[in-house]
């Protein structure tokens, strides 16, 4: 059978968690970034760091644990950890320019081969602003893109070159979809094909992936 919309997110945020290690600082982006907070492995230290202003965000809080005032970058009611800190948004982002953070999880609109993210816009669409996500891949070290493979409208967000408004140029480090894992050990090398989802063919990933991959 196959799998729910929702079950492929969640899928893909226990893959997330595997990214993670012990002692590792980490920020999480808003939408299916934010369920890996249920999935960090037992026994675990993971730190995780909301630019709105909080370090030591836990997992998503039961209704009856529900406090109105924690909130993350995206608004959404979280927990906090024992130890949790709380200071200004300007501190936040002095954490994450300063390169204090170890991994950051975004989503993505598109991702090309080069490892350039576009995230923020899309052209003639309302915005509310272009967020934390600039800063972000410019001082975090590591940059994981979690997407769905292709658009609603079945065009490939992992492209040769990207059309949207750029996040950043060269520096996505790691992609995992609904379909596939795409990783690269250094930001000057291609990427290359890591991971199969379950029930997928590579006849499939090539078909819709136009961009260049080892693999």
């Amino acid at each position: 059978m196959p799998l729910s919309d929702e079950q492929k997110r969640q899928r893909i945020a226990r893959r997330i968690a595997c990214e993670l290690r012990d002692g590792f600082y980490v920020n999480l982006g808003i939408g299916m970034p934010t369920l890996v907070a249920n999935y960090v492995p037992a026994g675990m230290e993971v730190i995780l760091q909301s630019e709105n202003g909080m370090l030591g965000v836990g997992p998503y809080p039961l209704d009856a644990q529900v406090d109105p005032d924690l909130i993350n970058a995206g608004k959404e009611t979280v927990s906090e950890l024992p130890g949790t800190a709380y200071f200004s948004s300007a501190d936040s982002f002095a954490m994450i320019r300063g390169g204090h953070v170890d991994l950051t999880v975004l989503g993505a609109l598109q991702v090309d081969e080069q490892g350039t993210l576009a995230n923020w816009a899309i052209p003639g669409k309302m915005l509310k602003g272009m967020g934390g996500a600039m800063d972000l891949v410019a001082g975090v070290k590591r940059v994981v893109v979690v997407m769905e493979h292709t658009s609603k409208d079945g065009e490939p967000k992992f492209k040769a070159r990207c059309d949207l408004p750029l996040t950043g140029t060269n520096v996505v480090d790691m992609v995992i979809t609904d379909l596939a894992v795409f990783s690269r050990a250094t930001r000057s090398e291609p990427f290359k094909l890591m991971e199969v989802a379950p029930g997928i063919e590579l006849d499939q990933i090539r078909a819709k992936t136009p961009a260049h991959y080892l693999g």
